[in-house]
């Protein structure tokens, strides 16, 4: 007589051991779909240069940064983004510097214009003031600097001007990178960059 063995199978053990490795699958399905999505939405701000404007705070007059880059791309509030140049801030006096923290109205005084440069193209850059909009109707003190922030902070350039009058424009510095992105060949030679009809 042949023994039959006792099977130790239950069905409702596989169901369920079937129905969490869908779950886990389903699961490992919507990680990868997710991942992507938050690598897309990170945008690379990784500087070489930047470039700050900045004038005195409250002040109601609109001052403009204009950046000329060896190729000839010009960045300003009328195109933000060329080339490895980039503004990130456009000030314009105290338009807009009302802001809303925690439901209360609050005035954020800094007068401040920033252009970015996110790569290094050898060659001669060309900065530039511009005063675009008077309130005060008088001139405006501003300080330009220059920071090279990679591999670590360091200013090239820092100094003061005096914008006299609505329309007036000023080249700041005039400055060349090499390869390597030292700063040479520093010079203010005047070159208009903007596409106004200056006031002298």
């Amino acid at each position: 007589m042949i023994r039959r063995r006792r099977s130790s199978f239950d069905p409702f053990t596989d169901l369920l051991f079937n129905a969490l490795l869908g779950f886990t699958f389903l699961f490992m399905i919507a990680v990868m779909f997710i991942n992507p999505i938050t690598r897309l939405g990170a945008v690379n701000l990784k500087a070489e240069y930047i470039i700050t404007l900045t004038w005195p705070p409250g002040q109601a007059d609109d001052l403009d940064l204009w950046v000329e880059d060896p190729s000839g791309n010009v960045v300003s509030y009328l195109q933000r983004d060329v080339g490895w140049l980039h503004l990130d801030r456009d000030d314009r006096g105290d338009a807009g510097d009302v802001v809303i923290v925690d439901g209360r109205e609050r005035i954020n005084p800094l007068n401040q214009e920033v252009v970015t440069l996110r790569g290094i193209v050898a060659g001669e850059y060309v900065v530039n003031v511009y005063y675009y909009e008077s309130q005060t109707q008088g001139p405006v003190d501003a300080t330009v600097q220059i920071d090279r922030v990679n591999p670590v902070l360091r200013v090239e350039y820092a100094d003061q001007i005096r914008l006299q009058q609505r329309d007036h424009e000023v080249t700041v510095i005039r400055f060349s990178l090499t390869e390597s992105g030292e700063v040479t060949g520093l010079s203010r030679v005047p070159k208009r960059l903007t596409p106004y009809n200056l006031n002298g």
